[in-house]
């Protein structure tokens, strides 16, 4: 058909757009998931073009779904938080037939005597990804993130081509699968940032990652990204009885679907097909890095039910990782951030799982000793995972004599002060608190994403503000000033106002984020959270003791110790004292954002039911929305997951509650659950106000 002319009327106008976005949807889906186009890429750029101007001519006809609408353009200023109705689980790892044996004997003793069988699909190296349709319009794309708590990147998803931004059975459903960069774009990709002198991204799943966080939904449009869907979450709301049948659903849908995947009736077949995969799978214009076996009936799974971190109905089988032998040239050593000394490995490039290797860590002095590694080695090289590079022991029938034993230092190798080692750990430690090493990979954490997320301020600025004397703690990044920013090297107007409005905007953040920032031994991000919820205030976690830390679950002996030393020493308190004096919040609000708390209000909550329970929240709330409801049960004490089971204590019902208000019913009347608490909505509100909060 030829190409429209202005004077064509709006119905023959409004024809021809909706030809052309089916056909430009199909020619997508034909090069981006089924890797065999039909027409040229100049046929394929002729059918845009006459789009282009169809919808220049014809604003009215311009849609948010339409091909022409995924190059992306919005810049956001930093990523909203999503929650998941229903957690984004990790799976439990096998990594030998017998890992597979011994998980279909669980299987089958959990299933008592019901016929089982498996769907076997690739295990695609990417990040994992949820995508939220409404009457059949995307609205929403989601990072896993924590599994209860990813990020919105809805922007940078609606600019990948494989993913539909509408269904043609209009319905509503979430799906999710994983967002993977095809080799063949990763190494453009990192071509073309050699040209440019910057830094080359280490494998495809990092490239994917990386441009699925960028701000601007441009960068990731230009990655050439794609997304393999694998789970319809709520397959029953579709009528659907198996994994297997969901699968075909998606694809019918429009969804792209690996087609390489097998559905078996007994573990020995199935453990047959992933065998058939090991080689395979390097032939692939994907990176995969193992296989998922799942049992295939929806109802056995719901039976089978889940553990802490992962479903028992499932395992991701790890294929061993590629090795290669390559010479030790030498061993070089870095100070992190709590002063543990590590030692490098530096060795002849070698090509491993489709990138090229030089460096891998050797942890610490008696790993080197425990490997008898040396400097002038030949080692073997692996993957772990097919992700990280390990040295995994020296050929010690190739040395001709020349090798070099290794010494640890005695002195720290950035500031020459004398190493320490506690008998019970392994690292070597510089506990000079004014090493440079130690205040710049201090600095780099406590700006870092999962601590005070002061976005833009990477390892490259503070460097700059070291090197300039602007800064040299965590608290003098809050005394900052524009003129001080435009004094470095590249840095512009409009970069350094950006700059200091994130470093204003973490000021408010939640107590946990500020502990995990602190980098204190031995705490990490879970037990930052605990801290905060457990004592609500920086001070009263500074006058907590040894026994009352350790009264708490998730806090041993030696975390309690390493926060007492913390917390009572000199220029931490110094410190503290600064951070509080700049502004920055010392109080937990991760429930109660401090824009929608108790106005004034420094207090935590008052005792409250939900302490210590396990929540889920059903149907409809009109009074506030899930992700607010949520937020306030965990200020209150209360943990939220997406299912209700023998483990959930209170059931929250809003408008149309659908099974989960069912199977609590069923729990109460059975006796096996018969504590459970079922409250409206308006009940539920009653008690956030008796907790001294403001919903």
């Amino acid at each position: 058909m030829p190409l429209a002319e202005p004077s064509q009327s709006l119905d023959e106008a409004r024809h021809r757009v909706e030809q052309l976005k089916e056909q430009i949807n199909y020619h997508n889906r034909r090069y981006y998931e089924e890797d065999n186009p039909e027409i040229t890429d100049a046929a394929y750029d002729a059918l845009m073009r006459e789009l282009i101007r169809l919808e220049q001519d014809f604003p009215e006809l311009l849609s948010a779904d339409s091909p022409t609408q995924r190059v992306g353009g919005e810049v956001l200023s930093a990523f909203v938080k999503v929650r998941h109705e229903i957690p984004m689980l990790s799976l439990a790892n096998a990594y030998s037939a017998q890992d597979l044996i011994e998980f279909d004997r669980r299987v089958r003793e959990g299933a008592q005597g019901e016929p089982v069988s498996y769907v076997c699909e690739l295990k695609i190296d990417g990040l994992a990804v949820s995508l939220r349709y409404e009457d059949g319009k995307l609205v929403q794309a989601a990072t896993r993130g924590d599994g209860d708590v990813g990020e919105d990147i809805t922007a940078n998803v609606r600019t990948i081509k494989s993913v539909p931004l509408t269904l043609p059975g209009k319905v509503s459903v979430e799906v999710r699968g994983e967002a993977y960069m095809p080799k063949r774009a990763f190494e453009r990709l990192n071509a073309a940032r050699e040209a440019a002198g910057e830094a080359l991204f280490a494998n495809p799943r990092n490239a994917a990652a990386g441009s699925l966080r960028q701000l601007d939904s441009r960068i990731a449009a230009a990655r050439g990204l794609a997304v393999f869907v694998y789970t319809v979450v709520l397959p029953e709301r579709q009528g659907l009885k198996s994994h297997s049948q969901s699968l075909d659903w998606a694809a019918s849908q429009g969804f792209p679907v690996n087609s390489d995947r097998g559905l078996f009736t007994n573990i020995g077949d199935a453990i047959e097909y992933v065998e058939a995969w090991g080689d395979k799978r390097h032939e692939l214009s994907y990176a995969t890095d193992g296989m998922v076996i799942k049992v295939d009936n929806l109802e056995l799974q719901e039976k089978l039910g889940y553990t802490a971190k992962s479903p028992r109905w499932a395992i991701a089988y790890k294929y061993a990782a590629e090795q290669a032998e390559t010479k030790l040239n030498a061993i070089v050593l870095s100070v992190g951030r709590t002063g543990a000394v590590t030692p490098t490995a530096v060795f002849d490039a070698v090509s491993l799982a489709g990138t090229t290797v030089m460096r891998a860590s050797l942890h610490n002095e008696d790993y080197i000793r425990d490997k008898d590694i040396r400097v002038g080695d030949t080692i073997v090289v692996q993957k772990a995972g097919d992700i990280i590079p390990e040295v995994v022991k020296s050929v010690p029938e190739l040395r001709t004599g020349d090798e070099q034993e290794f010494t640890m230092p005695e002195s720290c190798p950035q500031c020459g002060e004398p190493l320490r080692r506690l008998p019970e750990e392994a690292a070597w430690r510089c506990v000079n608190p004014s090493c440079p090493a130690l205040i710049r990979e201090g600095l780099i954490h406590f700006v870092s994403r999962d601590a005070m997320n002061i976005e833009g301020l990477g390892e490259q600025w503070i460097s700059a503000l070291l090197e300039k004397g602007l800064v040299r703690d965590a608290a003098d990044l809050y005394q900052l000033r524009k003129e001080q920013l435009m004094t470095l090297e590249r840095m512009g107007d409009k970069l350094a106002s950006n700059l200091l409005e994130a470093i204003q905007s973490s000021k408010q953040n939640s107590l946990e984020r500020l502990l995990f920032g602190l980098g204190i031994r031995l705490v990490g991000e879970k037990a930052s959270k605990v801290l905060a919820q457990q004592f609500g205030t920086l001070d009263a976690l500074i006058c907590a003791g040894v026994e009352d830390l350790t009264a708490i679950r998730e806090i041993g002996p030696k975390m309690a110790e390493s926060i007492v030393e913390y917390m009572r020493t000199t220029s931490t308190l110094n410190l503290l004292d600064r951070l509080k004096d700049s502004g920055v919040n010392t109080i937990y609000t991760s429930g109660r954002p401090a824009s929608q708390g108790d106005p004034g209000s420094d207090e935590a909550p008052t005792a409250s039911v939900f302490q210590g329970k396990t929540c889920v929240l059903t149907g409809s709330l009109q009074g506030l929305d899930r992700k607010r409801a949520a937020e306030l049960v965990e200020w209150m004490g209360g943990n939220v997951t997406g299912s209700v089971s023998k483990q959930t204590d209170i059931l929250v019902v809003g408008e149309k509650a659908g099974s989960k208000l069912e199977k609590a019913t069923q729990l109460i009347k059975s006796g096996q659950k018969p504590d459970l608490l079922i409250l409206t909505e308006e009940e539920f509100l009653k008690r956030v106000k008796e907790s001294g909060l403001n919903p």
